[in-house]
């Protein structure tokens, strides 16, 4: 027959089961209890903090949020079940487990512990073992939520360089969709922006110089990407590339992208007013074009790139080339989702390695 558990039984190290020293909040108006408990938990190698009545509990828990509570419910000041309450509506402890400990055992007592959001409920006199075992067990679940928290600020943070941020909230619902290795067909409307006079540029300065300039003129630009709801996709030397319609699209995502060309001409008409910053012969060049294109995660499980593939891009690309300093050129498939946007419409020209004739229309905000 097997010896029972003991409270030295490597099966209740509560530290290894979390990964290092958990933080128990106990609270009880009753200090033998609170002793007991805290000589348990510790001894399980925890790290505990006790509270005699409800108010402090509950400041406690907001000012360092605890891996765990233990609370009775008939406390001073505010009872247990309002501290559970008020821990799961606050963002910061909402995911704090609870356990309820009370001397009442009805059912109904049991019912207003699970309403308030308690994760479990122990009745009084309780087995030690048993009230560290089911601790040890919501401890594991509140690790795994940790982890999964960690990971999602990471992955947060990563996408954050490349969508806005309610476009990341999206990915983030669902990222096994969204960022795995797979494309599918999608409207959208792809923006390609270059700097002219850059080569120019690069003669008369440093490298230094260069690169201080490239910085100065990304992080302002790239911002307007943002703000307007679009993905980026890449930096392109001294130019870059965005889209819009993936992976969240909206009724207004041309829209969008030909606000973000005219705000970028707008800002970078500001940039050359400065006088601590030489973009003397410099300008903005900017094509667009809508239509279907192949959008996902294109190259290896190791290194993949958002981003998007067809004629739709070619044709973008190719009207940025021939747009010159400090106009926005766009399709005629633009144009046509466009509302309140005046342009002028040129001549239908034949783009570079492309047979199709294309109508483009200019918007010419400042001259070189």
């Amino acid at each position: 027959m097997r010896n029972a558990r003991t409270l030295q039984d490597p099966a209740m190290d509560l530290s290894s089961a979390f990964g290092r020293p958990p933080r128990i909040l106990v609270a009880d108006d009753d200090w033998l209890n609170r002793d007991l408990l805290q000589a348990y938990l510790t001894t399980s190698g925890c790290e505990v903090v006790t509270a005699a009545d409800g108010e402090t509990a509950l400041r406690l828990a907001l000012n360092l949020p605890p891996d765990l509570a233990l609370i009775d419910v008939q406390m001073p000041r505010l009872d247990g079940l309002e501290v559970c309450r008020r821990l799961k509506n606050t963002p910061a402890t909402r995911f704090v487990p609870v356990v309820i400990i009370t001397a009442l055992d009805s059912e109904e007592e049991k019912l207003n512990a699970f309403e308030v959001g308690a994760d479990d409920f122990i009745t009084k006199p309780y087995s030690s073992i048993v009230l560290l075992a089911r601790v040890r067990s919501l401890l594991r679940i509140k690790r795994l939520h940790d982890e999964v928290e960690s990971r999602n600020a990471l992955l947060r943070q990563v996408l954050d360089r490349y969508v806005a941020e309610d476009v990341a909230d999206v990915i983030l619902t669902d990222p096994e969709r969204h960022l795995k290795l797979f494309g599918e067909t999608r409207p959208v409307t792809v923006l390609f922006v270059d700097i002219r006079g850059f080569v120019r540029y690069t003669e008369l300065h440093t490298g230094p110089e260069v690169i201080r300039t490239l910085n100065h003129i990304f992080q302002a630009i790239s911002k307007v990407v943002f703000a307007h709801k679009g993905t980026f996709d890449k930096y392109l030397g001294d130019g870059l590339m965005a889209f819009y319609g993936a992976p969240v699209a909206g009724e207004d995502d041309a829209q969008r992208a030909v606000a973000t060309a005219v705000e970028m001409q707008r800002l970078f008409a500001k940039l050359r007013e400065n006088p601590e910053v030489d973009l003397k012969g410099l300008g903005l060049g900017i094509g667009l074009h809508s239509g279907e294109a192949i959008v996902g995660n294109i190259g290896s499980e190791q290194v993949m790139d958002y981003t998007v593939v067809g004629d739709v891009v070619n044709v973008a690309k190719r009207l940025q080339d021939v747009a010159q300093s400090g106009q926005i050129l766009f399709s005629e498939d633009t144009f046509g989702e466009l509302k309140g946007v005046e342009a002028k419409r040129l001549k239908p020209v034949r783009l570079p390695g492309r047979e199709e004739r294309v109508t483009p229309y200019l918007i010419e905000l400042a001259k070189k």
